[in-house]
């Protein structure tokens, strides 16, 4: 079990959390308030790069919903980078796929 770590960067396009360990019931309420305690500009971009991340729930999608929802209220993008196969499978499976940008990496997925 690997704790959650975030770290924010600034991208060109915006902000760019790095998220990786276990993104569940536990650790969800960090990332939500990561996400909420960012100021994000009308036209900029959110990125979550989720390669380091090794597992996430359902409470953890619900937090990706919830950062979608910050956004989008900042009149901000958001994107998904380098999310892992067993978490793009759920996405899929339940449709935020088509709600998401989904990037390889979080330097496609930065760029304004």
């Amino acid at each position: 079990m690997s704790p959650l770590r975030i770290t924010m960067r600034d991208a060109p396009g915006g902000p760019v959390l790095e998220i990786a360990g276990e993104l569940d019931y536990a650790s969800a309420p960090r990332l939500r308030d990561a996400v909420g305690g960012i100021a994000l500009q009308p036209g900029r971009r959110l990125v979550l790069d989720l390669a380091g991340m090794e597992f996430c729930d359902s409470s953890g999608i619900s937090t990706l919903l919830a950062a979608r929802h910050h956004a989008h209220a900042a009149h901000a993008d958001i994107a998904l980078a380098a999310v892992p196969e067993h978490t793009l499978r759920v996405l899929r499976i339940v449709g935020l796929d088509q709600i998401f940008p989904l990037h390889p990496d979080s330097g496609s997925a930065a760029r304004p």
